[in-house]
């Protein structure tokens, strides 16, 4: 091994690497271009009518609900702000729709159990004949935390028998140098802790071009020959043993698969926004994934981490070009993952799901801000993909992918103004007489009941019935299971914690809808994101934060409100979902943002998880390590970096 070398100006600080084994990754063309392999080999038989039964349901569920919504507007003839609100209606309730039946399919195949890839929890563990790299990308993180839960999964690896088929990159795009110096210090402790030298590497590049994309790139680039397989880990990813084995052992028995894409569960949350985060994702994910592993097949997606892949099949397709145009929409891909799958799979390598697989971990964001920072880059990387979902040769389901990642983003202005056009219309229609009973007609719900009371009633309990669907399909499922549904509090507690966890979704989406529509308005004018480290645990705001951030918001909610109702009370009634949360935005956001509220919800078994009750081993090591390296003095650099 060839140790603390600086490899042509490449790395900053004292690298440690083993000998290089170069793996050319040429970039991608986006003009042109040919799918390989049309139908993959480990593509489920009937994936044609998978597919069928998802697109063809979701369009027969559409055309009903718009003849239903035509039926109430067609009454007085159509003008042009009606024609505009059931386009919007059209288009929203399609969106909800394909959810819904995705959901369907999803708690069908989890509750048959099904598998895929010859991946088969609870029996004994391949034995695995080729190397994986496990790589570890870091961006201004505090390391101390971060190779914490490296060190956790190194031990996991190591309880398996099969280390000596792993090695361990972390792979540093830290800009602050004081963090930089922490990182090599930190990291040195690990290696020594773990006996890991010759195991274990570590290097920051000298200039982060691509950001993690172009990370992982460089290492392809210098070190990807000597590995089949590499596992693509974030900052916070904390991965079992045995799932590590049984991914790399997935890999090597299918030649022609390129990607296996685990479900990472969301863990460790502490706030009260965080412990929704994770309750939703432990007990809606399951069904919403198993459903679009279901109809994906070999198409599946790419989330960026928690994955293996064929680093062969890396190399050869996913190495990315720049997009031609300034910042937004040029430049770097942000969302490289979605883009990186979409190649692969048009170079003929397959890309699965396995969403059964528990032992997969990752952390969310502790507050309401923190994600909605997060989401704006998001926002930007997924808006990008207009210029890429044209590229020739892709798959169709491939390009689906990024329509449903664009399309998420246009529905929060699309609900805005499906919202306002639903109050605008009976409001300067000319059926309302403001000269008599003006406090009681001078409200959208009366003017519709007046159009179709039946139609109005039935088209919004459909909507609605759609819309939260899956939610009901998640506690289904999660009953189905006993150890769920005790990790969960018991079927009581967690009925309790769906009704909570959607009433402060209920109460936080309309400041996600105007965050989300404002990002989308930025875009499009030109506004770049940036790069900043993510917050990780710390969940507290400040006040003055708070009101800088949601104070308009919430005195724009609360004058809006006073208006409505003083013209009319059945005015404010209509508008009260929207209004309330706009008003409430500034209490919900610090109630949801406390570890106090989050601790109370915990003691009492309210949006918990399985794994809190019976937490896995590698959750237990890698918490043990987090505490004792806080407890411990700060390497330097780290204090004043942070």
């Amino acid at each position: 091994m060839n140790q603390s070398v600086d490899r042509n100006a490449l790395d900053a600080g004292s690298a440690i690497l083993p000998a290089e084994h170069p793996l050319p990754m040429p970039e991608q063309s986006l003009r042109a271009g040919k799918l390989h392999v049309p139908r993959q080999e480990t593509a489920p038989a009937n994936i044609g009518l998978r597919r069928l039964y998802v697109f063809g349901t979701t369009a027969l569920m559409t055309l009903g609900a718009t003849w239903m919504m035509a039926q109430v507007l067609l009454r007085g003839g159509l003008n042009v702000l009606e024609g505009c609100l059931l386009v919007l209606f059209v288009l929203l309730f399609a969106w909800v729709a394909l959810s819904f039946v995705s959901s369907l399919a999803g708690l069908q195949a989890l509750l048959r159990g099904r598998r895929k890839l010859g991946i088969l929890p609870g029996t004994p563990l391949p034995t695995l004949r080729t190397r994986t790299a496990l790589l570890m990308p870091t961006y201004n993180e505090d390391p101390r935390r971060m190779m914490a839960g490296l060190q956790a999964i190194y031990e996991s690896v190591a309880a398996t028998g099969q280390l000596d088929r792993f090695d361990f990159f972390v792979l540093s795009d830290t800009t602050r140098d004081a963090i930089g110096s922490a990182e090599e210090q930190v990291f040195a402790h690990l290696v020594q802790a773990t006996g890991g030298s010759g195991r274990l590497f570590y290097r920051r590049r000298a200039s982060n071009i691509g950001r993690k994309a172009g990370n992982i790139a460089d290492w392809v680039r210098r070190f990807g020959g000597s590995y089949p397989q590499m596992l693509i880990l974030d900052a916070d990813s904390l991965m079992t043993g045995e799932v590590i084995v049984r991914l790399a052992s997935a890999m090597e028995n299918h030649p022609s698969v390129g990607l296996i894409q685990s479900l990472p569960a969301v863990v460790n949350g502490r706030t009260a926004f965080a412990r929704m985060q994770q309750f939703g994702g432990r007990v809606y994910g399951p069904v919403m994934a198993y459903g679009v592993a279901w109809w994906h097949g070999a198409e599946s997606n790419y989330w960026g981490h928690n994955a293996v892949i064929r680093t062969r099949a890396f190399a050869e397709q996913a190495g990315l070009p720049e997009l031609p145009g300034r910042k937004p929409f040029g430049g770097h891909v942000l969302s490289h993952d979605f883009v990186e799958a979409a190649l692969m799979r048009r170079g003929g390598w397959a890309a699965h799901m396995v969403p059964y697989m528990q032992g997969s971990y990752e952390e969310g964001p502790p507050t309401l801000t923190d994600l909605l920072i997060r989401d704006r880059r998001w926002c930007q990387g997924n808006l990008q993909h207009a210029k890429v979902v044209t590229t020739p040769g892709l798959h169709w389901i491939s390009r689906v992918h990024m329509m449903i990642g664009i399309g998420h983003y246009f529905t929060a202005p699309m609900w805005a103004m499906l919202m306002l056009i639903g109050i605008a219309i009976p409001l300067i229609h000319g059926g309302i007489d403001l000269a008599e009973e003006l406090h009681l007609k001078l409200s959208p719900a009366y003017y519709w009941r007046g159009i179709d009371q039946d139609g109005v009633l039935w088209v919004f309990a459909l909507t609605m019935a759609v819309l939260l669907a899956p939610k009901a399909m998640g506690y289904v499922a999660m009953l189905s299971s006993r150890n769920e549904r005790l990790g969960c509090g018991g079927a009581f507690r967690a009925l309790l914690s769906v009704l909570l966890e959607t009433v402060l979704a209920a109460l936080m989406a309309p400041v996600v809808m105007y965050v989300q529509s404002r990002g989308v308005a930025e875009v499009l004018a030109g506004k770049d994101s940036g790069w900043d480290a993510q917050q990780r645990d710390d969940g507290s705001i400040p006040l003055s934060a708070l009101l800088r951030s949601y104070g308009g918001l919430s005195l724009f909610g609360l004058v809006v409100g006073a208006m409505a109702y003083a013209v009319s009370p059945p005015l404010a009634a209509w508008m009260a979902p929207v209004v309330i949360g706009m008003a409430l935005a500034v209490p919900v956001v610090a109630w949801t943002s406390s570890r106090r509220v989050g601790d109370w919800l915990r003691r009492h078994r309210l949006l918990c998880i399985p794994e809190e009750s019976a937490p896995p081993q590698v959750l237990v090591r890698a918490a043990e390590l987090r505490a004792a390296a806080m407890r411990a003095d700060p390497p330097d650099g780290v204090a004043q970096a942070r």
